[in-house]
C-alpha cells in the first residue's frame, strides 16, 4: 500500500444484492466491481437456487476472484455480495462476507456495512452462553442473535437488529427470502433499484448503472425490505424513529463521484464544495491543481469561482498494485511520487492552490507539497474541501484514533507550518452542509458530535483476533 493509501480514511465495505434475475452471480460480479472502491481486501458472492446456498469469498480484488468457471458454479437466481476493506479485526480469509452458516432454520448468508458499537458487549454475552466465533469483525454478532431466535426469519431479522447498535446497511439471505435493513439513523448509504421485474439493492446507485438497472429511491433509514420468491417486496419499519444521520465523510470522499446520495449528485456537490471553499478561501495564484482523483471535483469549482485555470499539476499513475518493491538505495517520498507525479511544465515558477477533499495525519500531504515545490512551484496555497477531521470514526469507517489526527490538538496555523504551504484554508462545516444541501447528517470526525453511542469502548484489544 501506498504512503497516500495508508494516510486516508477508508470505508470497510460495500454490499450488492440482486434478486429474481437468472444470471444473479454474474450481475452481482459486476455491481461489486463498481463498488469496488468501498473495498479491496476480499469479495464475497453467495447465490440461492431456492433450494441451497452457493457461496465464493477469496481475498483479493472483484476481477481477479471471480474467474468464468467460479461464477458459474454460483447457480440461482438471487445473490447477495460484499466487497471489504480491512480495519483492526485483520485481514483474513475468517473475515471475509458474505458470511454463510447453517442453523436450525436453515442455511443464512449475511453482508454487512458498518460498525456494531455495541457488538463485543453482545460478543461477551453470547460467548457466556456457549456461543463460538470464527471471525473477529462484529457481523458475526448478528448471526448468533438470528440463530438464537425461535421464530420465523424476518422476525428475528428485526428482533436482532433491535439490540444491536451503531451504523449497518446490511443484507441477509436464505434459501427462499433476502432481506435489507438500514439502521435507524442511516448513516451508511444504501439505494433500491429495478432491473425489468428483477430488484436490485447497493451500497451505491454506481451499482447499477453498470448493469442497466434504474435507480428507485433510497432505502429509508429503520427500514427492511423483505424480497420474497414470488418476486414481491415488503417494507417494514420496525424501529422507532430517529433522526436522519447519514455519514457526511460520503459526500467529502467515501462514494464515487458518479452516484447519488439522497437524490443528490455526489460530483456536483463536490464542486459546489469548491465554488464555496473558493469564496470562504480565496488565494492570489496563477493556477489550480487537484490531488487526484478525489480532490478533482472541488478543484474545478475552486478554479471556475476564482477566474483561475485548472490545470493537471499531479499525474497519477492507474497501474500501481497494493504492494511494490522499493529501490535498495532510497528515493526520498518514494511512496508518494510511485502515486503521483508532479509536472514541471506545470508547475515552475507558478503560483499553485493545490485542491484536496481532506487531510488525516497530515504525513503524506506535507510530502505532496515537499514534491510540488520540488518541480517548481513558487508557492503552494493548500485548500481542503472539508472542514478539519478532529475525531476518530466510530461507525465503519476505519480512521486513525483521535490522537493522530492532525488537527486533533493542533489549529490550522500549527498544521500550515507543518505542512510547509504559504497558506492553509479548510471549507467550514456550514459552508460543507451548505454544498450538500441538507443538514441531516453525522458530522461526528468533525465536531464529535456522535449520534450512537460507543459501549465497546475499552474492549476492542481484550477481543479482536486475528481470523483462524
Amino acid at each position: 500500500m501506498t504512503d497516500r493509501d495508508q494516510d486516508r480514511f477508508h470505508d470497510q465495505c460495500g454490499v450488492f444484492a440482486i434478486v429474481n434475475h437468472p444470471e444473479a452471480a454474474n450481475l452481482a460480479y459486476l455491481g461489486l466491481h463498481a463498488l469496488q472502491h468501498r473495498g479491496q481486501e476480499s469479495a464475497g458472492i453467495v447465490t440461492s437456487d431456492g433450494a441451497r446456498l452457493h457461496a465464493c469469498r477469496r481475498m483479493g480484488l472483484v476481477g481477479d476472484i471471480f474467474t468464468p468457471d467460479r461464477l458459474s458454479r454460483l447457480k440461482g437466481d438471487r445473490a447477495i455480495g460484499h466487497v471489504r476493506y480491512s480495519t483492526a479485526g485483520g485481514t483474513s480469509i475468517s473475515n471475509a462476507q458474505p458470511f454463510t452458516v447453517h442453523y436450525r432454520g436453515g442455511s443464512l448468508c449475511v453482508a454487512h456495512n458498518g460498525n456494531l458499537t455495541n457488538a463485543l458487549v453482545l460478543r461477551e454475552e453470547l460467548e457466556t452462553q456457549g456461543a463460538i466465533f470464527q471471525s473477529s469483525g462484529d457481523t458475526e454478532v448478528m448471526v448468533h442473535l438470528i440463530a438464537r431466535h425461535g421464530m420465523d426469519l424476518v422476525e428475528s431479522i428485526c428482533q436482532s437488529l433491535y439490540r444491536v447498535q451503531g451504523s449497518y446497511s446490511i443484507l441477509f439471505m436464505s434459501e427462499r427470502l433476502v432481506v435489507a435493513a438500514r439502521d435507524p439513523f442511516g448513516i451508511r448509504p444504501l439505494c433500491l433499484g429495478r432491473l425489468g421485474e428483477s430488484w436490485v439493492v447497493a451500497s451505491e446507485s454506481v451499482a447499477f448503472d453498470l448493469i442497466g438497472a434504474s435507480f428507485e429511491r433510497d432505502v429509508e433509514p429503520g427500514e427492511v425490505l423483505v424480497f420474497g420468491e414470488d418476486g414481491a417486496v415488503r417494507s417494514l419499519r420496525p424501529f422507532p424513529s430517529r433522526p436522519r444521520r447519514l455519514c457526511l465523510f460520503e459526500y467529502v470522499y467515501f462514494a464515487r463521484p458518479d452516484t447519488l446520495l439522497d437524490g443528490r449528485s455526489v460530483y456536483r456537490c463536490r464542486k459546489d464544495m469548491g465554488r464555496i471553499l473558493a469564496q470562504e478561501h480565496p488565494a492570489d495564484a496563477d493556477i489550480v491543481i487537484a490531488i487526484p482523483d478525489s480532490g478533482t471535483p472541488a478543484a474545478l469549482g475552486y478554479a471556475e469561482t476564482s477566474a483561475l485555470a485548472f490545470e493537471m499539476g499531479l499525474i497519477r499513475s492507474h497501474y500501481v498494485g497494493r504492494t511494490f518493491i522499493e529501490p535498495k538505495q532510497s528515493i526520498r517520498n518514494f511512496g508518494v511520487k510511485l502515486k503521483l507525479n508532479p509536472s514541471r511544465a506545470v508547475l515552475d515558477g507558478r503560483r499553485v492552490v493545490v485542491v484536496d477533499d481532506s487531510i488525516v495525519r497530515g504525513t503524506t500531504s506535507r510530502k505532496i507539497v515537499e514534491n510540488i515545490r520540488k518541480a517548481g512551484a513558487r508557492e503552494v496555497h493548500l485548500r481542503i474541501s472539508s472542514p478539519p477531521i478532529r475525531f476518530s470514526c466510530r461507525y465503519g469507517i476505519d480512521t486513525p484514533d483521535d490522537e493522530e489526527l492532525i488537527a486533533h490538538a493542533q489549529e490550522v496555523g500549527a498544521i500550515q507550518d507543518f505542512l510547509g504551504v504559504d497558506s492553509l484554508g479548510y471549507l467550514s462545516l456550514e459552508g460543507l452542509k451548505t454544498a450538500t444541501g441538507e443538514n441531516g447528517f453525522c458530522t461526528a470526525c468533525f465536531d464529535g458530535d456522535y449520534p450512537v453511542d460507543f459501549q465497546d469502548r475499552g474492549r476492542r484489544l481484550q477481543l479482536r483476533f486475528e481470523g483462524l
